[in-house]
């Protein structure tokens, strides 16, 4: 596919995409996130062919026009489209597939200085929502999409939905996703959560062989009726009259 035919797809890509572009011109014009990605296109060759200086000062001056920063060593696939395009990065080792749509403020990271391929691989038609962050070297399966201000330290499925921090499934092949065990819950509360469980379940036996009354408050309300009873014996009627 020729230069010329690859920016109209991208163009065209961004149309159908987003309600808000109305023209072509309108995206040439007005979308740094195009603009990032058409500067990436000149920058990764560059970087292939070991002119690491000069692929770094190109990526670094589209960071400056743009506020995307996507390292020239990473790989792009067609169609993408970095929406709202601020605060976006995109590490040396990632690798962005075909369709994948990122949101402002996404961060494609490492974990630490970890060598080799150490940046998340992001399969085709990925969402990624605003302020999320995919980090280390993880896979984003194929239509999966991650919730906005998501972390997600670990390979997602794909058809899934991830959201929280640490990012957890919700949604997988357009079914809900329950979590019924709290060892599930991988978040910083969850030690908190399992304890609780426990105790729950530790109460649960300690009344299990006891008998519990078949109605809330069946015991004071026998009670109240006896009571009644009892007045009622002891009551003293005295006749209209008596004693004149």
């Amino acid at each position: 596919m020729s230069a010329i035919q690859r920016i109209r797809e991208d163009i065209h890509s961004i149309l159908e995409r987003d309600p808000a572009a109305r023209s072509s011109l309108e995206v040439v014009l007005c979308y740094p996130g195009l603009w990032a990605i058409w500067m990436h296109r000149v920058s990764h060759p560059l970087w292939m062919a070991g002119l690491r200086i000069l692929a770094r000062l190109l990526s670094q001056l589209a960071r400056l026009l743009t506020g995307v920063e996507i390292h020239p060593g990473a790989q792009l696939g067609r169609r993408v489209f970095i929406d709202h395009a601020f605060g976006v990065v995109i590490g040396e080792t990632a690798i962005v597939g075909n369709d994948v749509t990122l949101y402002q403020g996404v961060t494609l990271g490492g974990t630490g200085k970890e060598t080799g391929k150490r940046h998340p691989t992001v399969c085709d038609g990925v969402v990624i929502g605003n302020n999320a962050n995919v980090l280390g070297n993880i896979t984003v399966g194929e239509n999966s999409r991650v919730g906005a201000g998501s972390v997600v330290l670990a390979d997602v499925p794909p058809n899934s939905t991830v959201v929280g921090v640490p990012a957890h499934i919700v949604y997988r092949n357009g079914q809900r996703v329950l979590i019924t065990d709290p060892h599930d819950v991988k978040d910083p509360l969850s030690d908190a959560l399992i304890a609780l469980f426990a105790r729950v379940e530790e109460l649960e036996k300690r009344l299990g062989g006891e008998a519990q009354p078949s109605e809330p408050f069946s015991a004071e309300a026998a009670e109240r009726v006896a009571y009644r009873k009892e007045l009622e014996r002891l009551r003293e009627f005295v006749s209209e009259g008596e004693g004149i």
